[in-house]
């Protein structure tokens, strides 16, 4: 997937939406009614096809969004965007106040522990009921960490580097009673 710094992802294609080529998105921003007021946009395939589009409809379906574009208009165009991208240019969004990001701004970031040491890199931002969750990979490894400030220590977006918080390695049944 090619996420381009110039562009803010806002949105998640989840599904086709009926038969007028309309898709279910999961929004992938804090700021209320951001896909309600978009216009011109850029679809982003999983393979990295990209599309420049309008934007025809918008509506709410509970906490996601059913969303029309000019240039989809049957199912069979919708589902080969299934798993893409929403992205509009980054002077088109609001500037965020101090420590809060956008998603797409953190998706690669290389993590470390707050000792320096890598952990891998942030490759996807899960968004469970209490709070978000980073998903970093290293290899075959997988580590979760939840996306709060008691746990991530800093985000350096210029050097493209988080440090996190870690639990202390030593396991209480390693503890002599």
């Amino acid at each position: 997937m090619a996420i381009e710094r110039d562009f803010v992802t806002v949105g998640r294609i989840q599904r086709p939406f009926g038969v007028k080529g309309e898709v279910k998105v999961r929004p992938l921003s804090d700021v209320p009614d951001r896909l309600e007021t978009l216009s011109k946009v850029s679809l982003v395939a999983k393979d990295g096809r990209a599309m420049d589009t309008s934007v025809t409809r918008v509506r709410r379906a509970g906490s996601e969004f059913i969303v029309g574009f000019a240039d989809l208009t049957t199912p069979e165009a919708a589902k080969l965007w299934c798993g893409g991208f929403i992205q509009v240019t980054r002077g088109t969004v609001p500037a965020l106040p101090a420590d809060h990001y956008y998603e797409c701004d953190l998706v690669g970031l290389t993590v470390q522990n707050d000792r320096g040491q890598r952990i891998g890199i942030l490759e996807e931002i899960w968004e469970l009921p209490a709070h978000h969750v980073f998903v970093i990979r290293h290899g075959e490894e997988e580590t979760l960490v939840p996306a709060v400030r008691e746990w991530v220590t800093r985000v350096d977006l210029e050097k493209r580097l988080m440090t996190v918080r870690m639990m202390d390695s030593t396991d209480e049944r390693d503890a002599s009673v």
